[in-house]
């Protein structure tokens, strides 16, 4: 496993090397960088480590998300203001530009700034210095600028909704972060590093992971990438009883696509045993706090509603147990295993 020193970077793969590599040249350097990716691929975390490999790791390291702050108070948040510039402006307010001054400003989403502060923008960057709203007071700073976006900038430049000059001040060395899809090497390696974070946060030891649960999660495409598989190893780990990790896949597969790691087993099947084997450890019980559709971190109507669609029934599941070692005397057979089984029990 290759890590960054000091920094949350993690992988192994031929991807992550290059950016690795991409960062070690460009982080000693003061030369702005844009990094371009999709949503959850970690932008923030490249910036942070960039910043850290600079001579300015010792400065203040600020953000700014352009597509979280209304326009009308954008500008004010990038420069700054004066009393009284406008309405509300009770007090003066550094922007993010002079805190960031020997520092880093990490312009997040920066496909979001709108045209009109733009060019102002541009003129910090070129001159570093500008004015405060409300005031004709020239403010040096020094500061390094990244920017990070999850849209087109180039196409974006073409359409007219950003400006070419500031495009090409800020990409002076691009990143592009893969997709979790195009990591495939790293997926496993990650979701050890978050259960272990998050079973140390919790208080939840977590000796191992089931081979069920890591080959759902890397065979997943993950459309929210390394985000959306720290929030699900989170909730995993938040649900765990005991030192057993509670994973459902039913959350995600239903969500985007899942690449198949054997033609002749389609997700349909994978799902539906997946379910099967919960509802045997639950001996068919679905609702309640100890039932299948907790252990699965369902609804009780939705997992339900999933056994219909799969066609999941004791009677029909139930032979193949012993391949779990359960007792095959427990079947029995049902014309409409739904509303009639003794066996299945729905509570809750």
């Amino acid at each position: 496993m290759l890590k960054l020193s000091g920094s949350n970077l993690i992988g192994e793969s031929d991807e992550f090397k290059q950016i690795l590599k991409q960062v070690r040249i460009v982080g000693p350097t003061d030369c702005g960088v844009l990094i371009q990716g999709e949503t959850g691929t970690g932008k923030e975390l490249i910036a942070q480590a960039i910043h850290d490999q600079s001579s300015r790791a010792g400065g203040p390291f600020v953000k700014l998300n352009c597509a979280a702050i209304p326009t009308a108070l954008l500008e004010s948040e990038l420069f700054g203001h004066e009393r009284g510039a406008f309405t509300g402006a009770l007090t003066q307010r550094l922007g993010r530009l002079q805190v960031a001054n020997k520092g880093t400003l990490l312009l997040d989403e920066i496909g979001d700034l709108p045209l009109e502060v733009q060019p102002k923008l541009l003129r910090a960057l070129q001159e570093r210095e500008f004015e405060r709203l409300g005031s004709s007071q020239t403010i040096r700073v020094n500061v390094r600028i990244i920017a990070a976006t999850n849209q087109n900038l180039e196409q974006m430049v073409n359409d007219r909704q950003f400006r070419a000059d500031l495009y090409y001040r800020l990409n002076v060395f691009p990143i592009a972060l893969p997709p979790l899809r195009d990591r495939q090497k790293d997926i496993a390696l990650l979701v050890r590093h978050f259960v272990q974070e998050y079973a140390n946060r919790l208080n939840k030891p977590i000796p191992g992971i089931p081979d069920h649960v890591m080959n759902a999660l890397c065979r997943y495409a993950w459309p929210g990438n390394i985000r959306e598989l720290q929030n699900v190893i989170e909730r995993a780990v938040l649900l765990a009883q005991g030192s057993d990790l509670e994973f459902s896949p039913l959350g995600v597969i239903n969500a985007a696509p899942v690449r198949p790691t054997h033609p002749d087993h389609t997700l349909a099947e994978m799902e539906r045993s997946y379910i099967a084997d919960t509802l045997r450890k639950t001996n068919w019980v679905v609702g309640g706090r100890a039932g299948a559709a907790a252990r699965l971190g369902l609804p009780r109507t939705t997992l339900i509603s999933r056994m219909r669609k799969l066609g999941i029934s004791r009677e029909d599941v139930w032979p193949r147990a012993a391949e779990f070692g359960d007792s095959l005397d427990d079947a029995v057979p049902t014309a409409t295993p739904w509303m009639h089984s003794r066996r299945l029990r729905i509570v809750g």
